[in-house]
């Protein structure tokens, strides 16, 4: 029995055997939802299309937030930088890509930054801490476009004298979970991953931004619709991939990738033997655990990314940790659900 069929076997016992990962919680929306920000057990939000923010302030029940002039845009992305600083983020073409920002918990908005390059489109936002952080566009001009902030989101700004590399023909960023972009807390290291070009890559930079690095990954692109579309880091040198085919998600291609050398090289780490995965968090206090959602539905590694479980088929977009290991996902017709933190270990694959 191959190791792959092995671990959807065991996967498959586990699914029987074990309570559920999910509990679904109301929303109240059914937009397509694909950001997350979580802080503590009861403080996390979601955003989606149709300019759709959500909170929780009980950790249960959850309420829309509106923000003005915003009723038309796709929020793929939030950033919680405190209990009452977040930064939101809207992917489209040109000036549809802008920044919101509140300084009370989400009870206002500020539209702090608007997309000036009508070629530029918004994939996701990272933050370091609570003052430097960056958002990252798809190529303009040949190259990925990334603008960074060191006042908590209020301004935004290109990097004076950027070392990027040339993106590849078709090569862009997946606005699909704000997870394409992964910032190290406290560090000064970022990642991003894309795909839709001949190669799938992961870029890198120690220096906040003013220069990158690339390499190739070994998960499927050579189309629009696949490649890369999450990464996530335990620490400056363990690190996963995740992605697929949207288009295909019964596409039996790998699927994941994993480090142990802060993204210098990659190797394969497949989730599951076919399908789609377009977010992945590290479990904060869980060493080497991560968590992956798709349309695969949800799978989970306790060994760093060398093997993974299988753990509930239910589709998401978006999954996000804060303090105490809690975590939600979200997804398609405004599903959100709370982790029950169930799972086995994960079993062996290949190093």
């Amino acid at each position: 029995m191959g190791e792959v069929t092995l671990r959807l076997t065991l996967g498959a016992f586990f699914l029987a055997g074990v309570a559920a990962v999910w509990a679904p919680q109301p929303s109240g929306s059914d937009a397509e939802l694909r950001g997350l920000a979580v802080r503590d057990g009861t403080h996390a939000w979601a955003s989606g299309a149709g300019g759709t923010v959500l909170r929780t302030r009980d950790g249960a029940h959850w309420e829309k937030v509106a923000v003005p002039g915003g009723e038309t845009l796709d929020f793929r992305d939030l950033e919680a930088l405190s209990s009452d600083i977040l930064v939101l983020m809207a992917a489209g073409p040109g000036a549809a890509s802008r920044i919101e920002r509140s300084a009370d918990g989400g009870a206002s908005w500020r539209l702090v930054h608007t997309n000036p390059e009508d070629s530029g489109f918004y994939d996701a936002i990272a933050f370091w801490d609570a003052r430097n952080g960056l958002v990252l566009g798809d190529p303009v001009g040949g190259r990925f476009r990334v603008r960074t902030t060191s006042d908590g989101g209020l301004t935004w700004h290109l990097v004076k004298e950027e070392v990027m590399p040339p993106a590849l023909e078709g090569e862009g960023a997946f606005a699909a979970s704000g997870t394409c972009l992964f910032a190290l807390k406290g560090g000064n290291d970022a990642w991003f991953v894309t795909g839709g070009a001949k190669v799938a890559r992961v870029f890198h930079t120690s220096d906040r931004g003013k220069t990158w690095s690339v390499a190739e990954a070994p998960v499927h692109a050579a189309n629009a619709s696949s490649g890369l579309f999450s990464i996530a880091f335990l620490d400056g040198k363990r690190g996963v991939v995740t992605g697929g085919d949207y288009k295909q998600p019964a596409f039996e291609g790998l699927n994941g990738a994993r480090t142990e050398d802060g993204g210098a090289t990659w190797l394969p780490a497949p989730l599951s033997q076919a399908g789609f995965f377009s977010a992945v968090a590290a479990v904060p206090g869980g060493e080497g655990r991560f968590v992956a959602v798709g349309l695969a539905g949800t799978a989970e590694s306790r060994d760093a990314g060398k093997g993974w479980t299988l753990l509930d088929k239910t589709p998401y977009n978006a999954v996000a940790f804060g303090a105490e290991a809690v975590g939600w996902a979200v997804g398609p017709k405004g599903a959100i659900a709370r982790f029950q933190g169930a799972g086995a270990a994960a079993t062996s694959s290949p190093r």
